[in-house]
């Protein structure tokens, strides 16, 4: 968390306050501003002009000045900026507490040397700017996980902070432990009383005065997905960089002592009144257990495997694939026309032919996959999986089905990245960093690639087998089924270590804010576009450097007697199977002119679907899991390729 820089005058935001660092320009235009008192070491505070494209105005020594954009972009300020926290207890709001604090203007990282993520931002409080840290959500500041032990490093660094430590109000009694803990570390602390809208909906009445007296801190009643509460916030700033901010009481340390005080603390400031239970508490108990849960958890996802396919299909059928033809085509290629044909230089850039999934163009096929192919399913899936998330419901799946996981070497949660999956491999895959272990996310990652085919490869194999009986259908799936079911279980015996026991909060449901599940949706989005599209147009290049000098057409060489012996595949379809490490809907799609029978057209799906990853999953395993890792993986999914599909061959021959 280094100090900010300087940054000009022109790029302060409004009632940021700060100090001149330095002052650009001749020595007339110096001598000008010294005179209004605008020199190196002297506070301001921007009062206008941010976005107004006028003058500047300022306010220096209880004055206003209005200066020129061109001579405010000559000074250069720095910006008085200390760090606010926000931490609390995991489902209380925190990240909805900090985009309404911060905007869109944050900056997502891991922790260094972990796989924790945090988020970082900055805001304008009371005049001041702070940088805003979103601490990994705990329930302890004893750190009985890695996220818990990042958050104790975040919160112990030696600075000028501000602790909001954010409470849901619908659950005080056992949010005040951590509470407790915060207050130990003896930093200015305010507790924001979140979701204070549902709390009164419920009949939970809270006295803050009452509640921050025990505690010796301000609390402040706050709905994040409103702003309500943000007038009272602004005030304990305010006190807090007045250095009137009350300090945290001392506390009792023993866990014992500390429930006690808490059950006498919330006996005395809070007060419940009976309510009939409300139709998302009614649904909270049918989707919570196993006879009525089970089937309610089949029904939605169910539901977003259609909404997914619905949406993605969809944009590209009639928005992203018509644009990329009618409007980036014909001008890469005119500005291209120049080249020399079926040169080098043409064939890398532009491929062999005007198809952009034909062959292996840079700036074709290189940003047909990324933004044509997988960014649709992309945002259909993410805004799928935010809606589940707000709701509260994906907790219940995992509990759900943590018994089935759990016989494949993961918890209950693994189920979110093979959901993802089943829509696109490369959010299913980015979405395993949610596990705990290196080897849950092996595992998890395997299964997600090889336990079914993504969303455009289905709609393929499911339009190619539609003319021929239903059990070729049910061959394909289930070979597919068992081949990555068995790969897990063998993962799961070879990797050292054994599967965490599911432990997690299950929140009660709530509508969902639509502002926030936008914002939401809009860093998923943005994440995609700056760690997977490199790596898929990358990638791209790579088969593209392979395509052009031949190397390409000596491997489907190399590999034609597996298709033609094992497989019992026609020789014609070798280039079939070399495409389908690019796009495998695709190249399922190019069978159809073999006129291949029933049997063989369930062979070539098993081994497409299963062989190797396509080019945008295949780049994106490698950065999520290191070359060794993957390797493991794609290894036992192209073993189990030949394994099943050349049994199916056989298999198929003898019936």
């Amino acid at each position: 968390m280094k100090p900010s820089p300087p940054i000009t005058l022109l790029a302060m935001r409004g009632d940021e306050t700060g100090y001149i660092t330095e002052v650009g320009g001749g020595s007339d235009f110096q001598a000008k501003l010294r005179a209004m008192g605008l020199y190196v070491g002297r506070h301001i505070t921007k009062r206008s002009g941010e976005n107004s494209g006028g003058p500047v105005v300022v306010e220096v020594m209880g004055t206003r000045v209005a200066l020129g954009r061109g001579m405010a972009a000559k000074i250069a300020v720095k910006v008085k900026s200390r760090r606010v926290l926000l931490a609390g207890n995991p489902n209380v709001g925190k990240s909805v507490v900090f985009s309404r604090l911060t905007g869109l203007e944050v900056i997502s990282s891991n922790y260094p040397g972990t796989t924790v993520e945090y988020t970082a931002g900055h805001t304008v409080l009371a005049g001041e700017r702070f940088s805003v840290v979103d601490v990994p959500g705990a329930y302890s500041h004893a750190a009985t996980n890695k996220a818990e032990e990042v958050a104790r490093e975040i919160l112990a660094q030696p600075d000028k902070a501000l602790i909001l430590n954010v409470v849901d109000a619908t659950n005080l009694e056992r949010n005040l432990y951590y509470s407790l803990e915060l207050a130990a570390l003896c930093t200015p602390m305010v507790i924001l009383l979140n979701k204070w809208d549902i709390a009164r909906r419920r009949g939970v009445e809270i006295d803050p005065a009452a509640l921050g007296r025990h505690l010796g801190v301000r609390v402040v009643p706050f709905v994040a997905t409103t702003g309500e509460g943000l007038s009272g916030l602004k005030t304990a700033v305010e006190e807090f960089n007045a250095g009137r901010l009350p300090a945290p009481g001392c506390h009792p340390t023993d866990p014992d002592e500390k429930w006690a005080l808490i059950g006498r603390i919330s006996a005395e400031c809070q007060k419940i009144t009976h309510k009939h239970a409300t139709l998302l508490e009614k649904l909270e108990d049918i989707t919570s257990r196993p006879g009525t849960g089970l089937p309610f958890a089949a029904a939605v996802m169910l539901a977003m495997f259609w909404l997914i396919r619905f949406v993605g299909e969809g944009l590209i059928t009639h928005a992203l694939d018509p644009l990329f033809q009618a409007a980036w085509m014909p001008l890469v290629t005119a500005a291209l026309g120049g080249l020399q044909e079926g040169g080098f230089w043409k064939v890398l850039l532009l491929g062999t032919t005007p198809a952009p999934m034909e062959s292996f163009g840079l700036l074709t096929t290189g940003l047909y996959i990324p933004f044509v192919t997988v960014l649709p399913y992309i945002v259909s899936f993410y805004a799928a999986l935010g809606l589940l998330e707000d709701i509260g419901y994906l907790p219940r799946l995992a509990v759900m089905l943590d018994s089935s996981m759990h016989r494949l070497g993961l918890h209950g949660y693994g189920t979110i990245p093979l959901m993802l999956g089943m829509g696109c491999k490369v959010p299913a895959i980015l979405a395993a960093r949610v596990l705990e272990t290196p080897r849950e996310r092996v595992i998890a990652t395997a299964l997600t690639l090889a336990l079914a085919p993504c969303m455009p490869q289905t709609a393929m194999i499911l339009s190619l087998l539609a003319p021929f009986h239903i059990k070729y259908t049910l061959a394909v799936f289930g070979a597919i089924a068992a081949a990555g079911i068995l790969s897990s279980l063998l993962l799961s015996r070879l990797l050292k270590g054994e599967t965490p026991e599911l432990f997690l909060e299950i929140p009660p449901y709530q509508a969902p804010c639509c502002p926030m599940l936008a914002r939401k949706l809009y860093f998923r989005i943005k994440d995609f576009l700056l760690e997977a599209v490199p790596m898929i147009i990358v990638g791209v290049l790579l088969v593209a450097l392979l395509d052009v000098s031949g190397l390409l057409a000596g491997i489907s060489e190399f590999f034609k007697p597996a298709v033609t012996g094992l497989l019992g595949l026609p020789p014609e379809t070798v280039s079939v199977m070399t495409l389908g490490f690019l796009r495998k809907d695709v190249s399922i799609a190019m069978l159809v002119p073999f006129g291949l029978s029933p049997g063989s057209i369930v062979v070539a799906s098993v081994f497409l679907s299963l062989y190797l990853p396509c080019m945008a999953s295949f780049m994106v395993t490698v950065r999520e899991l290191g070359v060794k890792d993957a390797a493991k993986v794609i290894a036992m999914n192209l073993a189990a390729a030949l394994v099943f599909a050349s049994g199916l061959n056989l298999l198929i021959k003898f019936l």
